[in-house]
């Protein structure tokens, strides 16, 4: 039986209630995302609210809005960010985020500097009879490009859209972003180990055309042992690197 709740170096994640549980997807897009230069952020999808916590963790400035259309999942990042030293600075909203302009979410700002996200990106019709978990998975529950639609109205000029999403699915969601206006600038793709290939992708856009940052990671190297470049890119939060 897995752990309720996983221990980082500043703070606690408990994700027993949660759809999706932590997972080395929000971990990497927490470390990787932009926060450098921005004052507020939207985290859509928050799960159990890791992502916002870490994003938090790494820059003192910023004030995050925290958004789930599950019950369950609000209550828990809400509980998870009240025990947390960053509790002044996350606001936990449950939201969907598909229906913000027809009169919902009134809670939420008009424009964020950084919007993040660990979407749902299961498009198969296989379901399991765990409706949280379906939400959490997949696509028919957030759609990739309501997603992209909706964060591209909520981004400012000068801000940035980052997501982590299945390698196969790059291309797809990198155009669908364009016909929003939204241009890739960074990318990083994502493998497990040296003899894997590529699994995930993480993808940074802005609102203005620029030439696109490529690099890669590995997560593991050949006899297993975790890669320097994932320790230094985690080295803040897990408490085990």
């Amino acid at each position: 039986m897995s752990t309720p709740f996983f221990k980082f170096k500043k703070f606690t994640i408990w994700h027993d209630k949660c759809g999706m549980k932590v997972g080395t997807d929000g971990v990497l897009l927490g470390a990787w995302c932009n926060v450098s230069e921005a004052k507020s952020a939207l985290d859509i999808g928050t799960g159990s609210g890791l992502i916002s916590l870490m994003i938090a963790q790494r820059n003192p400035a910023l004030s995050i809005d925290a958004i789930d259309i599950d019950s369950s999942a609000v209550n828990q990042a809400i509980e998870n960010v009240k025990s947390s030293i960053f509790s002044n600075r996350i606001k936990v909203i449950q939201c969907d985020i598909t229906k913000v302009g027809n009169g919902n979410c009134h809670d939420l700002a008009d424009k964020y500097a950084l919007i993040v996200s660990n979407p749902p990106f299961y498009g198969e019709n296989v379901y399991s009879s765990d409706r949280q978990r379906n939400n959490a998975r997949h696509t028919s529950s957030l759609p990739f490009s309501l997603l992209i639609e909706k964060s591209s109205a909520l981004l400012d000029d000068d801000g940035e859209f980052d997501v982590i999403i299945p390698f196969g699915s790059a291309p797809e969601f990198i155009s669908i972003a364009a016909m929003h206006g939204l241009y890739l600038s960074r990318r990083t793709n994502v493998k497990d180990s040296v003899t894997k290939p590529f699994k995930r992708s993480l993808l940074a856009f802005t609102k203005h055309p620029v030439c696109t940052e490529q690099s890669e990671l590995c997560l593991r190297e050949a006899d297993n042992q975790y890669s320097a470049a994932y320790r230094e890119l985690t080295k803040d939060f897990y408490l085990f690197i």
